[in-house]
């Protein structure tokens, strides 16, 4: 299968790729009703073409579902009931700030990757499938594509995305919970390098009916520096400046110093029923598509 988003951006999703995810959905632990019908059967009852059950037909019930060939045979009245077809609403929260800009490939460009593919599955299973960049507060959004028609606005969406600014992931949150009520699956793709902490961002979400995923993203270089001698150190994002001498115990410290972070967004996290990722961009980022979602149910 050749398409122009193939062609037009091959640098974020190959051919070869598409074609392995191609059969994979994504999945709900929870069952989520859609303003419209979709392609995704739920549990709850409705009047749409597949017969699951039969009730006890109620005075002001739909006449039109009686089944009369059981009214023959038995005379009694019971209604059919059907399973009714729901969306899914998957949306993509992306940081774009300054600090992805980093690494090679960039953290940035690897996040793309990885809300691409996620993008074309869903688009290919018609959920309904919602875009975000955020730095300061959202910079960008593409709300409500449905159908793989429109993957190639999902792809022009991503690859504009700047990577500019200063990160601010309690502004985006609550600027996405007011812009996306609805309930369904969220993941934030994010090195959370927050200065202000990532637990208030996260809170704005955790109020929200959804299937939240954090997938933190770092670059070889920010889990393993190979830094020494003196150094002057200037944050990427708001130009804050360190003059340090770069020792190995310096570097002993800065790395188990990293790692409580990470631990700590893990263990937020899990107490909270939020599924969590880490991943360096040396990992493959159909690694993280094809077995570490798939692992933690996102996929299947």
């Amino acid at each position: 299968m050749a398409t122009a988003v193939e062609k037009k951006d091959d640098d974020l999703l190959d051919p070869g790729f598409l074609s392995r995810i191609e059969q994979l959905e994504i999945v709900s632990r929870k069952i989520f009703a859609g303003k419209m019908r979709g392609e995704r059967r739920s549990k709850r009852k409705g009047e749409s073409v597949e017969f699951a059950d039969y009730r006890n037909y109620v005075v002001g019930d739909d006449l039109r579902f009686l089944d009369w060939n059981i009214y023959a045979r038995l005379d009694r009245l019971f209604l059919k009931l059907f399973l009714e077809e729901e969306d899914l609403h998957v949306s993509l929260l992306i940081d774009a700030s300054r600090s992805m800009d980093w690494g090679s490939p960039s953290k940035l460009k690897y996040a793309k990757q990885i809300a691409a593919a996620l993008a074309y599955i869903g688009l290919s299973n018609y959920d309904r499938v919602s875009l975000y960049g955020y730095a300061n507060g959202l910079v960008a959004e593409m709300a409500g594509l449905r159908g793989k028609r429109l993957m190639a606005r999902a792809v022009d969406f991503l690859r504009n995305l700047p990577g500019e600014g200063v990160s601010n992931l309690a502004a985006a949150c609550k600027q996405y919970a007011v812009r996306h009520p609805q309930p369904g699956v969220l993941l934030v793709i994010s090195d959370f390098f927050e200065k202000g902490g990532f637990e208030q961002g996260l809170r704005y979400l955790l109020g929200r009916n959804l299937d939240l995923y954090c997938v933190q993203v770092l670059a070889p270089d920010e889990v393993n520096p190979q830094l020494a001698g003196d150094l002057r150190l200037v944050d990427v994002e708001d130009d804050d400046v360190a003059e340090i001498t770069v020792s190995q115990a310096l570097l002993n410290r800065y790395r188990q110093t990293l790692r409580a972070f990470c631990e700590s967004l893990r263990e937020y996290c899990t107490r909270r029923g939020v599924a969590y990722l880490f991943t360096s961009t040396d990992v493959g980022f159909d690694q993280v598509i094809l077995s570490y979602l798939r692992q933690r149910g996102l996929l299947r």
